[in-house]
């Protein structure tokens, strides 16, 4: 049986300077506001955003409390412009590395954001890893576009 399946892929322009969206992929606070998919809550375990360090983090569903870890390792680190890091689930139900590429491009409007995800477990069906980045993304939107002052 094989244990990874391909690729997924997303395209999205933020109305936020690269600066500020690339922030809220390396900042623990920002993490778990908006990468846990509707009905999980997250927390970060560690982050050392630079290459050759790592991060941990936990989702938890909010309605049965149950939990899965995951982490990984910071392969290439670009302020602003590119973020390359390692995936691993801890479940051994969910064997395998994933490689999650994201570009940062400023555009007139704002930030054009590239995402690919490649390994995914094959026991995790692509149409739902693009739900959960889906939902996840609407809420990077909202949280990265809000003009606070």
């Amino acid at each position: 049986m094989s244990t990874a399946t391909g690729t997924v892929r997303f395209h999205r322009v933020l109305k936020a300077p690269p600066e500020r969206v690339f922030r809220a992929f390396v900042d623990p606070k920002a993490m778990v506001k908006w990468v846990p998919p509707h009905g999980f809550v997250a927390e970060v375990h560690s982050m050392d955003a630079r290459p050759g360090g790592g991060y941990r983090m936990s989702f938890v569903n909010f309605s049965t409390g149950q939990a899965h870890s995951f982490g990984g390792k910071y392969i290439e680190v670009v302020e602003g412009q590119r973020l390359r890091y390692t995936d691993r689930f801890d479940d051994p139900n969910l064997p395998g590395e994933m490689m999650v590429t994201i570009t940062f491009r400023a555009v007139m409007c704002g930030t054009e954001l590239m995402i690919v995800q490649e390994g995914l477990p094959a026991v995790i069906p692509p149409e739902m890893c693009c739900l959960g980045w889906q939902e996840s993304l609407a809420m990077l939107a909202s949280l990265v576009e809000a003009a606070v002052p």
